[in-house]
């Protein structure tokens, strides 16, 4: 944890004390800090996506619980990389796990606010935050900083590094979090960044991180059922879906044999094709959010392969012949009817034995 980097916000007091000279300066500041990051780190558009770069244990750093609340937080502000947010979490706190949060300047908890600074930007309090909310919990902690970020340039992704420099004006830290950031950012490429509408649908998806089950329903921020949540989230991207698990199976377009799932991949369980009982929204080839079922909030959790009938891909615009999917195992049309067959959508095969009973949702 670094002690002297606690969020600072410039006061309209001071700003009105130092004058126009000032500001300009502070402008030509930032300026210069932008086009020094665009250099070192090979443009702002890098904090997003990137080439090569370190391996997979970059992300493996990340505690699974704080890189799904780094995402969601970040989805509340267009235009803000959640690689940003993780990459001031790491520097502040280690994601949280630093044995000492309270630094000598007075900032406290996992993302290192001053008391009154965080008091600024603490609601509307997020789902799963404290009430009332509080600088040491991870929740208020992450979205806070997110909304101080987007209050000072993140928004539209119009300034990012002058946003980080309102979260602590000292250059060497904008540069820190932001090369940071560009590693979160390659890494994460790795594993295919969804493009458009898949990219939006699962942005909202994790804007609904903690909100209760409930069969039928369709209200953000208040209650889903599975299929609500996937229907909400794509209508977000500009597409729409039909309203059951089974009516958006149907409507495709099915993933074909040996293509990898894809964040914003549409993932369904149930015994049969024709009896499609839950969906989720991939955000990785083995991770979906979903809401479970009666009793339990939406959330992030493993693809359970015991139960997996299938996965459309809604931004594609043709539609995949269903026979397509399944690969039969070796041996003839007779065999392969009577044996359990495998889903092959991924480096590693999903076995889905006919008649099991889909242990996922309420639908």
């Amino acid at each position: 944890m670094t002690t002297s980097s606690a969020p600072v916000r410039a006061t309209t007091t001071a700003a009105a004390g130092c004058g126009a000279a000032l500001l300009l300066v502070t402008a030509a500041l930032v300026a210069a800090i932008s086009a020094a990051v665009t250099l070192a780190t090979g443009g702002i558009g890098m904090l997003f996506m990137g080439g090569p770069g370190p391996s997979g244990s970059t992300l493996a750093g990340i505690p699974p619980r704080m890189l799904t609340l780094y995402q969601q937080a970040a989805a509340t502000c267009p235009g803000l990389p959640w690689t940003v947010l993780a990459a001031i979490g790491k520097i502040e706190s280690d994601h949280g796990r630093a044995p000492n949060q309270t630094s000598s300047a007075g900032a406290v908890g996992p993302m290192q606010f001053l008391p009154a600074t965080f008091a600024a930007y603490d609601h509307p309090i997020p789902p799963g935050g404290a009430n009332p909310p509080t600088p040491w919990d991870l929740v208020d902690a992450v979205h806070a900083a997110a909304r101080l970020l987007c209050a000072n340039g993140a928004r539209n992704g119009r300034n990012i590094p002058g946003a980080v420099y309102s979260y602590n004006h000292d250059h060497a830290y904008v540069s820190q979090v932001l090369t940071q950031a560009r590693q979160y950012a390659t890494t994460a490429s790795e594993a295919e960044s969804p493009p458009g509408a898949a990219e939006r649908a699962l942005a909202y998806a994790r804007t609904q991180l903690g909100v209760p089950y409930q069969w039928g329903a369709e209200s953000p921020g208040r209650a889903f059922d599975c299929s609500g949540l996937t229907q909400a989230a794509y209508a977000a991207a500009g597409i729409h879906l039909p309203r059951t698990a089974q009516e958006q199976y149907d409507r495709g377009p099915l993933l074909p044999a040996g293509r990898p799932i894809q964040p914003g991949d549409l993932v369904f369980f149930g015994t049969s094709t024709r009896h499609i009982t839950h969906v989720g929204i991939a955000v990785s080839p083995t991770d979906m959010i979903d809401a479970p079922h009666t009793g339990a909030v939406i959330r992030q959790e493993r693809i359970n392969p015991s139960a997996f009938a299938g996965a459309t891909r809604p931004g594609d615009s043709v539609p995949v012949p269903a026979n397509s999917l399944l690969r039969p195992l070796p041996g003839s049309e007779r065999q392969a009817a009577a044996a359990p067959r495998v889903l092959v959508l991924d480096d590693f095969a999903l076995k889905k034995v006919h008649g099991e009973e889909a242990p996922l949702g309420d639908g």
